[in-house]
């Protein structure tokens, strides 16, 4: 097979079974909650503001990227305050995290637990003295003009400190559930793409969860009753329905304004639609920057993970940096070097705060000079944190720096 069409449909297949199948199920649980309670989740979370940033760091530690990908939109629509999102991004363990857990798990508990406490801390510092926001948010307004639905360039945050702007705009526009199209032909065959696109996130999910506990191994390209034919059928057939949907299907039966929090469903059915509809929406975004990895590597050549661990002393902040590249792609295979022995231990924590896992894409499509801030700010807890945990965690502990934890 022709290597660059090998690459996009290794890239179609691998960015369902092993994102979407997880980040729909947190997705469906969030919004189930919200149907259940008639909105009362939402609505809790905007009372209290000061306990914000401790509950998005809680969601982004969720393992897998559903849990910070909920916490998005509620900053888009002036829920949650820009250092709730900080702590959100911060705390992400993304997909590696399952890697990192079934081959490390006292590694897991350690590092996570590390990067949820930077985190909340960091989230809190950013909305308690600004720590110069307004002026990233500004450098960054150079680069790109706003980007928010139909608001101003700069929002007030809803935190404890409202003196303070941050990245984003006004709270947008109420959200479109309904149709806004009809067809005789489209309509009836979104609902059955629905249904279907179901079905291959419950297959893929089980998929995913074995491909993990087996240490996430090279899955071969093929169709067959095996375990490489079903992960590649229904990865591919699950990406191809995510596409329908994103593209066709939410004009013909709702949804059509995604990347929104909700703040209730009117039945369970609307709470299974809408979470199908945002998961299509990151899959588009999660597949693009796949491909654009995937191409990326081959044509520079980058071992990105011999290059992190080749750094010696400078490991933090190689391990850092690689978390600033949007997705779950590159910090799967920085789980996998650690867990070969081949990362020191604070290079797996810098990345595991760095990291925004593909939580990212939707605040990227949505208002990308908040996501580009927000990221900047992550780097700051990793390098910090990843440099202490490297001078404490041998010289002062006693502590391996290489394998620690691993089974």
């Amino acid at each position: 097979m022709n290597a660059g069409l090998e690459i996009a449909l290794e890239s179609l297949r691998d960015g369902y079974v092993q994102v979407s199948a997880f980040v729909a199920v947190t997705v469906l649980a969030f919004a189930f909650v919200q149907y259940r309670t008639n909105g009362a989740l939402v609505a809790k979370i905007e009372e209290h503001e000061r306990l914000q940033p401790l509950f998005g760091a809680l969601m982004g530690l969720t393992p897998g990227c559903g849990g910070a990908i909920v916490m998005m939109p509620l900053y888009v629509r002036g829920t949650v305050s820009f250092g709730t999102v900080v702590a959100t991004l911060a705390a992400t363990a993304g997909d590696s995290a399952f890697v990192i857990i079934a081959l490390a798990p006292e590694a897991a508990l350690y590092a996570y637990g590390l990067a949820f406490v930077a985190a909340v801390g960091f989230g809190y510092l950013v909305d308690t003295t600004g720590m110069g926001v307004s002026r990233i948010d500004a450098a960054v307004a150079r680069f790109s003009p706003a980007t928010t639905d139909g608001g101003t360039t700069v929002r007030k945050t809803v935190g404890p400190n409202p003196g303070h702007e941050y990245p984003g705009g006004a709270p947008t526009h109420a959200h479109k559930t309904g149709p806004d199209r009809h067809s005789t032909v489209l309509t009836p065959l979104s609902h059955v793409a629905h249904v279907a696109w179901w079905v291959a996130a419950a297959a893929g999910l089980v998929l995913g969860v074995v491909f993990l506990l087996r240490g996430g191994p090279e899955v071969a390209l093929t169709v067959g009753p095996t375990f490489d034919g079903a992960f590649t059928v229904v990865g591919i057939t699950g990406t191809l329905l995510s596409l329908f949907l994103y593209v066709v299907g939410r004009h013909y039966i709702g949804e059509g304004s995604v990347g929104r929090a909700r703040e209730s469903f009117a039945s369970g059915y609307e709470a299974l639609l809408h979470a199908a509809m945002e998961t299509s929406f990151v899959t588009v975004w999660v597949i693009g920057a796949y491909l654009i990895y995937e191409y990326g590597l081959v044509m520079t050549g980058i071992d990105i993970a011999a290059t992190a661990a080749a750094a010696g002393a400078l490991a933090p902040i190689a391990g850092a940096a690689v978390g600033v590249i949007p997705g779950c792609g590159p910090q799967i295979v920085l789980a996998g070097v650690y867990a070969e022995g081949g990362l020191p231990f604070s290079a797996l924590v810098a990345n595991a705060i760095s990291q925004d896992g593909d939580a990212l894409f939707p605040l990227l499509a949505i208002d990308k000079k908040a996501a580009v801030v927000a990221t900047v700010y992550n780097v700051i807890p990793a390098v910090v944190v990843g440099l202490l945990t490297y001078a404490v965690w041998g010289p002062v502990l006693g502590m391996p720096e290489f394998g620690f934890g691993v089974l």
